[in-house]
């Protein structure tokens, strides 16, 4: 059975700042937005949450491309995390959940699971 979403509106197009993220809180919990513009797409939500520390410090990671790859690397340990599959680079054991992005208007929206108390009262 595939878990309810819904498109959470999270931030609008002037919050973002170009070759950098942003972070925001969903029903999800903390995710990261980045804003590449000379990339397509340009948008990319992953977790917020570095796992190797557990600190939620990635949208301060310094964006970057490795061998094409868009990552972010941790402003704490410096791994590099895909920002299209959310994979740790260093150690493909490890990944970071990734996040549906949307441009509706000005508005940055992310699909997010639903809870089941939210999906009880809707």
């Amino acid at each position: 059975m595939k878990a309810r979403t819904c498109w959470e509106g999270v931030c609008t197009v002037a919050d973002l700042v170009p070759e950098s993220g942003v972070a925001v809180w969903t029903a999800a919990g903390p995710v990261a937005v980045f804003y590449l513009p000379h990339r397509l797409p340009a948008l990319f939500a992953i977790s917020h949450t570095d796992p190797f520390s557990g600190a939620n410090v990635l949208a301060r990671g310094i964006t970057g491309d490795l061998k094409g790859e868009p990552v972010v690397a941790s402003p704490l340990y410096k791994q590099h995390f895909s920002l299209v599959t959310g994979q740790c680079l260093e150690d493909d054991t490890v990944a970071v959940k990734t996040y549906p992005v949307l441009l509706d208007g000005e508005t940055i929206r992310l699909e997010v699971p639903i809870s089941q108390s939210e999906s009880a009262v809707a």
